[in-house]
């Protein structure tokens, strides 16, 4: 049968395949609009099934927050290359993800893949999105986070990106910003000392304590105090590693925690989420 051009229009609309895809899919299904989206799906997928071994490094870190501020979403679309990920239509797709995620409230990957966007469930349009560009395409993280107030911030480029939450309303919200960049650049492993998880606590004093008793100025010194040197090496992975104890980037003679104080004695960091393609 004859396909007109507004009818495989109205096929792009939906699926964001390219013209010749369309076409080719609605002939293929008679007109019939739901096979012709089958088709597309399928061939995504098998393109996808083709590439399933390939490495998803590159693609777009999204995070937005909720009107009032009090929720935030972050969300990563992979992909194979650089020449896809700096693509409009691609960094669209992931903010129009992110969006549908952040207003639905959605907390796991899984029901981020069954929402809809555009009349497909994501997880189709990823599909759709495969079949076009040819490449490994993946939703590989998603976060929430809540607080008084959730800040986020997205490095340039959209291949790092994080959400700060605070215990209150901030006042000025460069202060948010400026916390929320200091994550961003410094990777802290925690919020504080007492939030650092066990497990890692535990291997940095066992490589604090290899490293003093293999450090030759140590020969002879007894065990208490070699453990009390390994304990200072821990002291500083706190200093350097947890956010309110490092140096804020901005003004070194201060740490975050200074900073903080600094802009209001009651304002304190709940939680951070960061993700970073190039880690």
């Amino acid at each position: 049968m004859a396909i007109s051009a507004q009818e495989v229009a109205k096929l792009r609309k939906m699926t964001g395949a390219g013209m010749m895809d369309c076409k080719k899919a609605l002939e293929e299904s008679n007109g019939n609009y739901e096979e012709a989206i089958a088709i597309i799906r399928k061939k995504g997928q098998l393109v996808a099934s083709k590439r399933a071994d390939r490495e998803t490094t590159e693609g777009c870190v999204i995070a937005k927050i909720s009107p009032d501020a009090s929720k935030g979403v972050l969300l990563v679309l992979s992909c194979e290359t650089d020449f896809v990920a700096k693509g409009a239509d691609f960094i669209k797709f992931a903010c129009d993800i992110t969006d549908v995620a952040l207003q639905s409230n959605a907390t796991d990957l899984e029901t981020v893949k069954n929402l809809k966007v555009d009349g497909l469930t994501v997880a189709e349009g990823v599909d759709g999105k495969v079949a076009v560009i040819g490449e490994k395409i993946a939703l590989s993280y998603f976060g929430t986070l809540e607080a008084q107030e959730v800040i986020p911030y997205i490095h340039p480029g959209n291949k790092l990106a994080c959400l700060v939450g605070f215990n209150k309303k901030l006042a000025d919200k460069q202060t948010g910003k400026d916390v929320a960049m200091q994550v961003a650049a410094m990777n802290p492993v925690a919020v504080d000392k007492d939030s650092v998880p066990e497990a890692v606590v535990k291997n940095e004093l066992d490589i604090a304590m290899e490293q003093t008793r293999n450090d030759p100025k140590n020969t002879g010194k007894p065990a208490d105090l070699l453990e009390k040197i390994a304990n200072g090496r821990v002291e500083k992975f706190y200093r350097e590693q947890t956010l309110l104890n490092q140096e804020f980037i901005k003004d070194s003679k201060l740490t975050v925690r200074d900073y903080l104080k600094s802009a209001d004695k009651e304002l304190a960091v709940t939680k951070f989420l960061r993700f970073s393609l190039a880690q």
